[in-house]
């Protein structure tokens, strides 16, 4: 991993991409968002002295971090007895990967969580000697007990904030359904969780809820991913941990200024997953909202966002919607940051051509998001016997990964149904699909591919 020489914050930009022009009557404004992070610790930035204040522990780290590894350790993880080993295998990989001076614990869940390192309810500073412990740690790990994971996520997060730092992150690997606990315990965790700390979120084997590993990284801003077979964890820890330690600054926000008599339809991250985030808006004053994005390094997302204006006569104007990005004053007293802003505008025109053409942006994101509620609808009509419509929203999700370009989506579809025609969506069901496979489409239904240029 690089060292930092100096604690910087990414600089920010934002991209609006829309038609502004409306017809007569006309009131949905739709616009997609392009906001891009680049400098961070690596190359350049913004010093964090001249930016906001840093709880950064110790010169030369970037900002401070702490990650907290959650590992299912419930009975589960013992068939096939391979599947714990690779468990502890890819969680010491995962901490071999972690930056010089990380804050970092391990904890061990089943019906109960428990912090196996180091302990005590506190948080280890990763070096040789640290890391070398954390794993003598794992080795001691064994497979026994239930699945209660709002336990994990609640200890996981008292470790987390017992540290001054500004990036906190969590690792969760599961294998199994969460039955120890109710579906309203997990869900209060999260909702206790949510702001406080990302979370990435794996599925091990083919024994566990997509649902469920799915909405706690959408609850905590994290990936999620099935590992079908175990021997892949290794890899995918690291992975996830470097992805972890390339993050410069925690909490921005995405802020949505509107007129008065404008209404937000809704706010949605696109790429590169896609992410509802409209109930998520927390008031920041009489006409601004602010919505969560989560932690970022050197990367670039694209969030759609649809307002309704007021009507208005041909050859009006107005502003329909301000969007910032919003940087927090750590200590919480002070002003907000703003990072960058991008205007999204109305025009109203009796030119027809002007008014009836759909940006590319927004006609390719719309797509994108339709993809993924597809693949869930027919996934889901597949499981209740409903085999004509899983046929035909198959057919459709078939259809749009095609248009859209998004290989990787297309060909997880294809080994759950028979393509005749992919341009008009023409497919039969397959007869046997193998578990692994459908809940790979499952899991990764959200991803989406940029526009192509």
């Amino acid at each position: 991993m690089a060292n930092f020489s100096k604690s910087h914050v990414p600089q920010f930009s934002v991209e609006v991409y829309q038609n502004a022009f409306l017809p007569e009557g006309g009131r949905e404004v739709n616009a997609i968002v392009t906001v891009t992070s680049t400098g961070g610790g690596t190359t350049g930035g913004i010093p964090l002295a001249d930016a906001a204040p840093s709880s950064a522990p110790g010169a030369g780290q970037g900002p401070g971090a702490a990650v907290v590894l959650m590992v299912d350790c419930s009975g589960s993880m013992d068939y096939p007895p391979t599947k714990m080993r690779n468990a502890r295998d890819a969680t010491a990989a995962a901490i071999d990967t972690l930056r010089e001076g990380t804050r970092f614990a391990v904890v061990a869940g089943t019906h109960v969580a428990k912090d196996v390192y180091p302990g005590n309810g506190r948080l280890a500073v990763a070096g040789a000697q640290t890391k070398a412990q954390a794993k003598e740690a794992l080795r001691k790990l064994s497979a026994g007990g239930g699945t209660a994971i709002g336990t994990w996520l609640r200890l996981a997060d008292r470790l987390l904030n017992s540290a001054d730092v500004s990036i906190r992150h969590g690792i969760l690997l599961t294998d199994g359904r969460n039955e120890h606990e109710s579906p309203e315990d997990l869900r209060a965790a999260l909702d206790s969780c949510a702001g406080r700390f990302t979370c990435d979120a794996r599925g091990v084997g083919t024994d566990w809820e997509v649902k469920e590993v799915t909405g706690i990284a959408a609850a905590l801003l994290g990936t999620a991913d099935i590992v079908a077979d175990p021997s892949g964890l290794a890899a995918d820890f690291t992975r996830m941990m470097e992805n972890a330690m390339g993050k410069e600054v925690a909490d921005v926000a995405l802020r949505l200024w509107t007129p008065v008599g404008v209404e937000i339809r809704f706010v949605k991250q696109v790429a590169p997953t896609v992410a509802d985030l409209t109930a998520r808006r927390t008031e920041a004053n009489a006409r601004a909202g602010d919505y969560p994005t989560g932690s970022w390094g050197d990367e670039s997302r694209d969030y759609h966002v649809c307002v309704v204006v007021p009507e208005a006569g041909i050859g009006q104007e107005m502003l329909a919607a301000r969007v910032s990005l919003i940087l927090p004053d750590p200590s919480g007293a002070g002003t907000p940051q703003t990072l960058s802003q991008g205007l999204v505008r109305a025009v109203w025109t009796d030119d027809m051509v002007a008014s009836t053409s759909i940006n590319p942006q927004v006609a390719h994101y719309t797509g994108q998001a339709e993809l993924a509620q597809v693949i869930q609808q027919g996934l889901d009509a597949r499981k209740s016997g409903d085999f004509d419509g899983a046929t035909a929203k198959l057919g459709r999700a078939v259809q749009l990964a095609s248009a859209s370009g998004n290989q990787d989506t297309a060909k997880l579809l294809s080994k759950v149904v028979d393509v005749v025609d992919a341009a008009t969506g023409t497919v039969r069901l397959k007869a046997k699909v193998a578990e692994a496979d459908e809940m790979t489409l499952e899991t990764r239904s959200t991803k989406t591919v940029r526009v192509k240029k």
